[in-house]
């Protein structure tokens, strides 16, 4: 399956994400904010990138600019708890390919990443 980094200041969070993501076979490498996150992608080479928006240093989606400005290949879901519309207008905007709600759904998570995987 895929190797992804989950990002977030949460390690509840990561947690459950960790096991969904982990039951469906991936594996799943963590980064516990945005300066992190940009490192460990270009060390490990995740296929794609979970990425929460409000993380201490460095918000979610400048974390994302950061990345497509480095590699416009990269696969990045935003996993958040905001729900408007202008937050997911503006991760669009940003090149996020997905986005989960939290609190998380396992089928709505995995849906998301395996659609996303697969060029969706």
């Amino acid at each position: 399956m895929a190797k992804i980094l989950i990002v977030d200041d949460s390690s509840m969070s990561r947690r459950m994400l960790r096991n969904i993501l982990e039951k469906d076979g991936h594996n799943v490498i963590e980064a516990k904010d945005g300066i992190s996150a940009i490192e460990v992608y270009f060390l490990d080479r995740p296929d794609l990138v979970m990425l929460d928006l409000v993380m201490e240093g460095m918000y979610g989606l400048d974390v994302l600019t950061k990345l497509r400005e480095l590699d416009a290949s990269v696969q990045v879901i935003i996993a958040s708890a905001d729900i408007q519309k202008w937050t997911r207008s503006s991760a669009d905007s940003a090149g996020a390919k997905g986005f989960v709600n939290k609190p998380f759904v396992s089928t709505n998570v995995l849906e998301t990443v395996n659609t996303v995987l697969q060029g969706g």
